[in-house]
């Protein structure tokens, strides 16, 4: 019996010292990095863990809108990807995080809104991609795309070895797009659908009534022909690399069916869902104006599952 003890003793100061080993390993070092492109530079950050070779890195896209490497966009702050870096180095696994062209440190890379295309982020994909390819610490490269970026990550990981989806769209702009109009009066209906159609068929529309000028103003006709035709069912069937879909059942922007439509189209992934969280990776129990109060929290932690899953996944 006492031996027993003694043994179970032992195991027990080896786990606790196990993990107070692992707790002094998570140091990083952060070095800013840039990548160049034709209309200006495109500002990150590479975390890396101090101890630790042969580390996989992963690229992390933020979501749609004037996103930053941490998340935030100039109204409201949350640091969801900052958070979510933050849980892979703690795994010993190190991140790029970057400001979208146009935006915060990479405002100089900025395009007016009718040069813009979506093309644009997906070739910035591929150079992060192409950059961290070549860096010899790491032993792969792993692509991590929030909402929007999940299509830029899914098209741009065809140079990765793992790409990871998180609230990813499950079918194309202009379906979702139509599913929101939907829910609008019928007269708005009947102006944009039409116009909706056309740019789907990669068509421009001189005319457009004032009611729907912020959404299909001319300028930015040209980006929506060019998000349209990617298919976000098309392009993770084309991945042959490991894939995970993450999705949150609090969030309000994304839906559970829109990961089941992407599982669906690649039966090898794995499909995580995490209950209560949202679209910026916080745990929220309450009604929607809970839920939108997390968009701007900067310390509110994010659901420790995201990271948990995500480092299982990278690591297998």
């Amino acid at each position: 019996m006492k031996q027993y003890i003694h043994v179970c003793l032992v195991l027990l100061w080896l786990g606790t010292r196990a993990q107070v080993l692992a707790a002094q390993d998570t140091s990083f070092v952060d070095t800013k990095v840039t990548l160049e492109t034709k209309s200006g530079n495109i500002e990150g950050v590479l975390s890396v863990p101090v101890k630790g070779k042969g580390m996989p890195v992963a690229l992390i896209i933020a979501g749609s809108g004037a996103t930053d490497r941490d998340g935030n966009d100039p109204v409201m702050k949350r640091n969801s990807l900052k958070m979510l870096a933050a849980a892979l180095l703690v795994r010993g696994i190190a991140t790029l995080r970057y400001d979208k062209r146009g935006i915060a440190a990479s405002a100089a890379a900025g395009k007016s809104e009718a040069d813009l295309r979506f093309d644009d982020y997906v070739n910035d994909a591929k150079g992060w991609i192409e950059l961290l390819r070549k860096d010899k610490r790491f032993s792969k490269v792993v692509v991590i795309g929030h909402s929007e970026g999940s299509l830029i990550g899914m098209i741009a990981a065809k140079g990765a070895d793992q790409f990871v989806s998180i609230a990813g769209a499950g079918q194309s702009a202009d379906k979702t797009i139509h599913e929101q109009l939907m829910a609008q009066p019928r007269q708005v209906q009947d102006l944009a659908f039409p116009i909706l159609d056309s740019l789907a068929a990669g068509q421009l529309v001189k005319n457009v009534h004032p009611m729907l000028f912020s959404l299909f103003r001319p300028s930015v006709q040209p980006y929506m022909i060019s998000w349209f035709r990617y298919d976000p069912q098309a392009e993770i069937r084309a991945l042959s690399i490991p894939v995970l879909i993450v999705q949150g059942t609090s969030d309000i922007q994304v839906g559970v069916e829109d990961a089941r439509r992407l599982a669906a189209a690649n039966p090898g992934a794995k499909l995580v869902i995490i209950d209560n969280m949202n679209h910026v990776f916080k745990v929220v129990e309450g009604n929607r104006e809970a839920n939108l109060k997390t968009y701007s929290d900067p310390v509110l932690p994010i659901a420790p599952e995201l990271g948990k899953s995500i480092s299982d996944f990278i690591l297998k």
